[in-house]
């Protein structure tokens, strides 16, 4: 569900601002003291300590609430009882609170996020939204409930990427996290069937996710995956084999020793002038166990072309703009154009949407470029909140990607064209005057052909054009901008599906 934004404690807190842990990410390990008095240990000091992975290890299913006394939403889910349900009748056998038939494959444990949460606002405290740990009369929570210290709180919300409350994750045995949000006990519970059983015999290495690029410009390619052991001895040696259309077109090996539940990541053998389509991964050891868990699919997108150095970014953001943003990168992996995470005009929570300004990219022309929108929610853009959407446009107005429909990150990639026009012809191409107020003259060298010349917003819609025939010499094409609106435009000259682009402003 979407979304409860950070409140100023939360900054202060120097929580992270990402989006949430991707699912298929590995948990990272912790230990917390619960807050409940009628949960100490006999003969200690504390209230009892628990470990995630003492409970990943002994096969228990994890589900781990990250809330704030303070959060609205997080306590109407507390009031909800969901997670109570599911730890009576799933929880460990002989736990406090836990039916005498209980499944034993849950842990719950809850966590206050605000580190500058003092102990008596756990229960109802100055701040606190209510009684945590007692949020009815008579009704204790059962299952553990931390209130770390503020650097122990910090460490998890950042390892977590805890980046709104409350934020509830499953975490299987073999670590591997996923968050379900705000679920009902039957809800919850069904999710546990999606974890593997936990390692039982010595050998079984599972194809845990493909990690190469989704997109591909041109050239040759590298797959990559991660595997994982989810054998009971070290895992030594492992191959993994790639192939498409029943052919195998790449291969790669891991040697070493990989502890149970331990994660590597497997860099293949390149796939020469790859053109992008459906990749099956199988991963393999000696004397595997299981071979349910050694395959995984994924399709890499080839690129898009644009017809020239110029695109224009359109964003139309859902409700919560400021976790929108993007990048443009080169094939190196540098970002090249940038824009969102801090909209001017944004308008958070509420019922508005906010429209970017067209952008246009001026990029090196005939190279490969990866375009990257994100929402740190992890929801897209589209559609509960706000239909939002983005494309990326050429210079004649085509379309090259579109979407808004993602979850954290949507990727593509694209080719730039040539300049347009040939060298001598772009040169010889001029937009003047720039700034322009009520007229716009271009001036281009022709060479007996056809000419088409427009005027163009930065969304690609033609505002004004001639076509002129059989053109030779100097040419000077002019438009009236009386009726035209301030801002910036773009003037194309187009012989023999070629394109030459200018940038004018409009004052």
């Amino acid at each position: 569900m979407k979304k409860l934004l950070f409140s100023a404690a939360m900054l202060l807190a120097g929580v992270s601002a990402n989006a949430q842990l991707a699912p298929g990410s590995v948990a990272p390990n912790f230990t917390v003291t619960a807050y409940q008095p009628w949960l100490a240990t006999a003969g200690t000091t504390n209230n009892g300590s628990y470990t995630l992975y003492d409970y990943l290890d002994q096969g228990y299913t994890v589900f781990l609430d990250v809330s704030a006394t303070w959060c609205g939403p997080c306590w109407n889910y507390h009031l909800s009882g969901a997670l109570e349900d599911v730890y009576a009748t799933h929880g460990p056998a002989g736990a406090a609170g836990v039916s005498a038939s209980t499944t034993d494959d849950v842990m719950v444990i809850w966590i206050e996020g605000d580190g500058t949460t003092a102990d008596a606002t756990m229960l109802d405290g100055s701040g606190s939204i209510g009684n945590w740990i007692e949020p009815a009369a008579g009704n204790q929570i059962q299952f553990p409930m931390a209130n770390p210290a503020s650097a122990s709180a910090n460490q998890i919300n950042n390892d977590y990427n805890i980046a709104y409350f409350p934020t509830i994750y499953r975490i299987c045995p073999n670590r591997i996290i996923e968050e379900v949000g705000q679920m009902d006990a039957t809800e919850l519970y069904a999710t546990v069937s999606a974890c593997p059983p936990p390692a039982s015999a010595p050998a079984d290495v599972a194809a845990l996710s493909y990690t190469g690029a989704t997109v591909h410009c041109e050239g040759a390619y590298t797959p990559s995956v991660d595997i994982q052991n989810n054998g009971t001895s070290a895992l030594t040696a492992a191959t993994v084999t790639i192939t498409q259309g029943g052919t195998t077109v790449s291969t790669g090996t891991y040697s070493g020793s990989l502890a149970t539940y331990g994660v590597a990541n497997v860099v293949c053998s390149p796939i020469a002038n790859f053109t992008g389509g459906a990749l099956v991964v199988t991963v393999t050891t000696a004397g595997d166990a299981s071979a349910a868990n050694n395959g995984a699919n994924a399709t890499v997108a080839a690129a898009a072309n644009a017809v020239s150095q110029y695109v224009t970014v359109n964003i139309t953001t859902d409700y919560y703009a400021s976790e929108t943003a993007w990048v443009i990168k080169n094939s190196t992996g540098a970002t090249v154009a940038q824009g969102g995470g801090n909209w001017a005009d944004m308008t958070t929570g509420q019922a508005g949407q906010t429209v970017q300004a067209p952008q246009m990219v001026t990029l090196n022309p005939s190279q490969c470029y990866t375009f990257e929108i994100t929402d740190s929610y992890g929801d897209g853009i589209c559609c509960s909140y706000g239909n939002g959407a983005y494309s990326l446009v050429d210079a004649n107005g085509t379309t090259i990607a579109s979407g808004g429909e993602f979850a954290s990150l949507d990727t593509r990639a694209f080719k730039t064209g040539a300049l347009g026009m040939d060298e001598l012809a772009t040169i010889a191409m001029n937009v003047y005057p720039n700034p322009a107020s009520s007229e716009v003259n271009v001036s281009f060298e022709a060479t007996n052909n056809d000419y088409a010349v427009s005027l163009m917003d930065l969304q690609g819609r033609v505002i004004a054009a001639k076509n002129m025939t059989n053109l030779n010499g100097t040419q000077v094409v002019s438009f009236s901008t009386e009726n035209v609106a301030k801002g910036s435009y773009i003037v194309t000259v187009t012989v023999d599906g070629l394109t030459t682009t200018k940038n004018v402003v409009i004052k």
